[in-house]
């Protein structure tokens, strides 16, 4: 069908089967392997072509093992398997080899950031897994280093440091590899940090180039055509108060014209008044920019929302494949942002060939081809007054990957749909105050769509009563897996999108399912680790589960498995506060917590409201009661080598006040108890 992705993973598929029934290390060491990213093979398809596993025989699959991953919190990373080892990372970045057969744990490397840079463990607890490439593993720790290990041993074979000293980048994307190099973004965006993406040897970890996605100061500029040209379209001084910009997902390589797509973030502050003060686009924020993938040159780029200005991006995966339109074959790039539009990009050219909504979207009321620019709806940009708009900040698509399937010629998405309320705020960092909205019954929920490229349309769509769920795989075998903010594994006709088959995981579940063979068997495998995004977002994604307790796992499946989890509490919205009755509060100190918590929220969820990941819900915390306890997991760092970071420039008496507001705020669920079922 002319389609990398076919091209890419049918060639994993017959080197799998040369290898299979020899030993997972030794086949692994005797098997030259194309490169494999964690969304796959090059392309970010989300496609296998296995078929043994099929919609006629689904209901057969059955659990063959599963690994407990003790102290692990949030697990978003689709795992990578080469012959017959899955390679996948945790939290904060350790990476795992396992058998793929057996569910043995082969080796474990563990970055131990909480030691090395305890100061760069702020942030959420988040890694979208690594890439395989000549015998190595390649991973981006959270505090900036790109770690090559040994794939056989997990012994380290060089660091490279990724990020400037002094600013607060991290890294939470899984790696891409591409002739003999591999390339890394970061984040830090929302903070107004520079973007760019850096490509580095394989074998030695130099560095080769370096793109930014948007420009500097005019010194910094100056000489680069680029970046000159990119200034162009800001105003004001940018490079003092910020610009955004951040790759913090997706780089996709295109083998056929060797280039890098690089999916540029959201623009930080948020407000384009703030950053931009005498307008213009802004480039290259909410862009898609391609580069040569031998020099890092730039050749094109197209910019889905010019003066970005509500936190949308273009960070989700990119998917280039060759279909027929019109009656000819056009080699395209594929992407569902933020925003709300599925756009089909001519890869060559950079030119748009079509774009339309996928659900909800009140901000645009199109694109126009012939510009290729938004026909933005009057007063959407907030500077007249409070304005709601759909989607919101987390997009009708966020990180979770789709998935393109050259069987059917179908995307596979995770669809959400919630709104939210934009303000300005000048003293906000952003330059906006923002709030999740609910208008109609299908806002705060989710959907599996089953997208058609080509005539730009929904072939059908799968509702689920939660918004937040996880990544898509399709396989030759007819099939579409997803797993489900309720704790479910699901499998759906890819035809049809029926529902053939369902496994209680026991826990919510964000990352991406993995398909490979052993010794002529199909297994699929899904790590189990709900989190990512729910702690800053629990206003919506809070489903009742708490925190560590349930466990988090690898499940891997086969045909005729029989392997049963044990049990384990299921999901709970009622807050469970506790409370010292002879405790003290005064109601100063407590106001004066709830300004200090702030940042806390994006881990122990907004206004103290947890959603059970990545970090407690602190009302049913008994640590919490004791002031003298988060005493020393802030200044002393007691907890940080389980992921919590120290705060040492915190006081005695700021301290004191985070505390009255824990307190307070426990007290008055258990004045104002909920009611079952109901969150507060």
């Amino acid at each position: 069908m002319g389609n990398i992705a076919r091209r890419w993973t049918l060639g994993i598929a017959a080197l799998a089967t040369l290898l299979a029934g020899t030993p997972a290390l030794r086949a692994q060491q005797a098997a030259v392997k194309p490169p494999i990213t964690a969304d796959g093979g090059l392309d970010e398809s989300g496609y296998s072509p296995l078929g043994r596993i099929n919609s006629a025989n689904i209901r057969q699959l059955g659990l063959a093992w599963a690994l407990d991953l003790d102290g692990e919190v949030t697990l978003s990373a689709r795992p990578v398997a080469v012959a017959g080892v899955l390679y996948f990372t945790g939290s904060y970045s350790a990476v795992y080899a396992v058998d793929g057969a057996t569910g043995r744990l082969l080796w474990k490397y563990d970055p131990e950031i909480w030691r090395v840079n305890p100061d760069r463990m702020i942030g959420l607890p988040n890694n979208r897994g690594v890439a395989y490439a000549d015998g190595r593993i390649f991973v981006g720790v959270r505090d900036g280093r790109l770690v090559a290990l040994d794939a056989r041993t997990g012994a380290v074979q060089w660091t490279a440091e990724t990020l400037p000293e002094g600013k607060s980048y991290w890294i939470s994307s899984a790696p891409r590899v591409f002739n003999g190099k591999v390339i890394i973004g970061n984040g830090g965006g929302d903070l107004g940090l520079r973007g760019f993406v850096t490509a580095y040897d394989q074998k030695t970890g130099r560095q080769l180039w370096r793109f930014y996605t948007v420009p500097g100061s005019p010194d910094e500029n100056r000489g680069d055509p680029v970046m000159e040209m990119a200034a162009r379209t800001w105003t004001g001084e940018w490079w003092k108060t910020g610009t955004g910009g951040a790759v913090w997902d997706c780089v996709t390589f295109d083998p056929e014209l060797n280039r890098i797509y690089v999916g540029v973030g959201n623009a930080g502050p948020y407000n384009p008044a703030v950053r931009s003060p005498g307008g213009g686009d802004n480039l290259f924020v909410a862009s898609i920019v391609a580069l040569d993938a031998d020099t890092g040159k730039y050749i094109w780029h197209y910019q889905q929302n010019p003066a970005e200005a509500w936190d949308y991006k273009a960070t989700a995966n990119m998917i280039p494949a060759t279909i027929m339109i019109a009656g000819r074959e056009r080699k395209v790039l594929m992407q569902q942002p933020t925003n709300g539009f599925f756009y089909v990009i001519d890869r060559e050219t950079g030119k748009l060939i079509s774009a339309e909504k996928t659900g909800k979207v009140t901000w645009a009321e199109r694109i126009d081809i012939a510009t290729g620019r938004p026909v933005e709806l009057p007063g959407i940009r907030y500077q007249a007054g409070p304005v709601e708009i759909w989607p919101g900040t987390l997009g009708t698509h966020n990180w979770h990957p789709m998935a393109y399937s050259p069987a059917t010629g179908l995307v596979y998405i995770p669809h959400m749909q919630q709104g939210v309320r934009y303000e300005v705020m000048a003293a906000s960092p952003t330059g906006t105050a923002a709030s999740f909205v609910k208008r109609d019954a299908e806002d705060n929920t989710g959907a599996l769509l089953a997208w058609d490229p080509v005539a730009q349309k929904s072939r059908w769509k799968i509702p689920r009563p939660f918004m937040w769920n996880g990544g898509v795989l399709t396989t030759g075998g007819n099939l579409v897996f997803q797993g489900t903010a309720d704790g479910f594994f699901r499998a759906h006709d890819a035809a049809s999108g029926r529902e053939l088959w369902t496994f209680n995981a026991g826990l919510g579940i964000v990352a991406a399912p993995v398909s490979y063979r052993i010794g002529g068997r199909q297994y699929v495998s899904i790590l189990v680790g709900w989190g990512g995004a729910t702690g800053s977002t629990s206003d919506v994604t809070n489903v009742g589960w708490k925190y560590g307790a349930q466990p988090r796992r690898l499940l891997t499946f086969a045909l005729g498995g029989k392997r049963r989890l044990p049990p384990s509490p299921g999901r709970d919205m009622t807050v469970h506060a506790v409370d010292n009755p002879a405790a003290v509060i005064d109601p100063a100190d407590a106001a004066a917590g709830r300004a200090l918590f702030g940042a806390c929220g994006s881990c122990h969820g907004r206004n103290l409201r947890g959603a059970g990941a990545p970090a407690p819900d602190l009302r049913e915390s008994q640590l919490a009661l004791s002031e003298e306890a988060i005493w020393t997991v802030l200044n002393e760092g007691a907890l940080a080598s389980r992921g919590m970071p120290a705060y040492p420039a915190l006081s005695r008496e700021q301290v004191r006040q985070i505390w009255a507001y824990i307190r307070a705020t426990a007290r008055n669920v258990n004045a104002q108890p909920a009611t079952p079922g109901q969150a507060m």
